[in-house]
C-alpha cells in the first residue's frame, strides 16, 4: 500500500496491499500492498459527478501558488491577492485492462469498507473506520465524495469490469501539492483481492492519466521499507525509489520511515518499456 491523503476529521488519525502510500486516501494509504500483513444505503448523490472516461469532465490546473511552507499570517487581510481556491473535479469511470476498472465511490460499497475495517494495517493508513458500523462506512463514502467536491483529489474504488463490483481495493489521485507540479498516488487492498495483478492494473492506468492526460510532471509515492511487495509494484509501473524519509508519517501509535518513489512525465523508457505505458 502507499500512503493515504491527511486525515480531514478533526483530532488524531486511528490509523492502506498492494499497500498504502501516505499521500493517499482514497483513503488510500502509503501502499498497502499483497505483502502486507470497503449494502445499499441511501445517501445523497455526490457534489462530484462521475464521467464516463480520462479526459473528459474537469481537471485540475496547474497555476502558480505559494510554498506550503509560506507565512500563512501574510497578506492575511487582503483576500483580493488570494489565488483562487480549488474547482471541483470529476471523478471519471476507466478501463483498467480487459477484467478491471475504476469508478467513484458509492454507497454500495459498504461491503468493501467492512473487510477493510477487519484489515490489521488498512485502517492505520486510512480514515477506513477500525470498528466498522454502516454510520461509520457512509461517512467514510462521503469523504471520497468530498474530496473531489472540494478539489483535493480523485478517489476510486477498483471494480470488475463485468458487473462494477468492488474487487476489494481503492486508489486515489491527491493534489495537495499540484501548485508545486506534483500529485501523489495512495492505494490499498484487502487480502481477497491481492495477487490477482489487481493493484499493478490500477496504478499503472491511474499513472498513465495523471502524466498523459492531466499532464501532472511529476508523481509521487511513500511506501513503508518493509512493504516489498508494494514496492516492486511501484517499480515495474516505472516508479524509481529515490530515498528514505526518516520519521515521515504517524501510523497507529509510531512515527514510521517511507521510502519516496517518483515519476516525472519526462521519463525516459523503464527496463525497456515506455512510462507507465497501456
Amino acid at each position: 500500500m502507499a500512503a493515504p491523503e491527511p486525515d480531514p476529521r478533526p483530532g488524531p488519525t486511528s490509523g492502506p496491499t498492494s499497500g498504502p502510500t501516505s499521500d493517499s486516501e482514497p483513503d488510500t494509504g502509503p501502499g498497502t500492498g499483497p505483502g502486507t500483513p470497503p449494502g445499499t444505503a441511501p445517501g445523497p448523490a455526490p457534489a462530484a459527478r462521475s464521467g464516463p472516461g480520462p479526459g473528459l469532465g474537469s481537471g485540475p490546473r496547474l497555476r502558480p501558488g505559494p510554498d506550503t511552507d509560506a507565512d500563512s499570517d501574510a497578506d492575511a487581510d487582503s483576500d483580493s491577492d488570494a489565488p483562487p481556491g480549488p474547482e471541483p473535479l470529476t471523478v471519471p469511470s476507466m478501463s483498467a485492462g480487459p477484467d478491471f476498472g475504476l469508478r467513484p465511490w458509492e454507497m454500495s460499497d459498504l461491503p468493501l469498507v467492512r473487510e477493510a475495517a477487519q484489515d490489521p494495517y488498512i485502517p492505520l493508513i486510512t480514515t477506513i473506520p477500525p470498528r466498522y458500523s454502516d454510520k461509520a462506512a457512509e461517512a467514510f463514502v462521503r469523504r471520497q465524495w468530498d474530496r473531489a467536491a472540494t478539489g483535493t483529489g480523485y478517489p476510486f474504488a477498483i471494480v470488475r469490469s463485468r458487473d462494477r463490483r468492488p474487487v476489494g481495493g481503492a486508489i486515489g489521485l491527491w493534489l495537495r501539492d499540484l501548485p508545486q507540479g506534483r500529485a501523489s498516488i495512495g492505494y490499498w487492498m484487502v487480502a481477497s483481492g491481492r495477487g490477482q495483478g489487481v493493484t499493478r492494473a490500477a496504478l499503472r492506468t491511474v499513472t498513465h492519466w495523471a502524466l498523459h492526460d492531466l499532464r501532472v510532471p511529476r508523481l509521487q509515492l511513500f511506501i513503508e521499507p518493509w512493504n516489498t511487495a508494494s514496492a516492486h509494484i511501484a517499480e515495474d509501473v516505472g516508479y524509481r525509489r529515490e530515498g528514505l524519509l526518516r520519521g515521515w508519517q504517524q501510523v497507529g501509535g509510531e512515527r514510521r520511515d517511507m521510502a519516496v518513489y517518483g515519476l516525472l512525465n519526462s521519463d525516459g523508457p523503464v527496463d525497456g518499456r515506455a512510462v507507465a505505458e497501456d
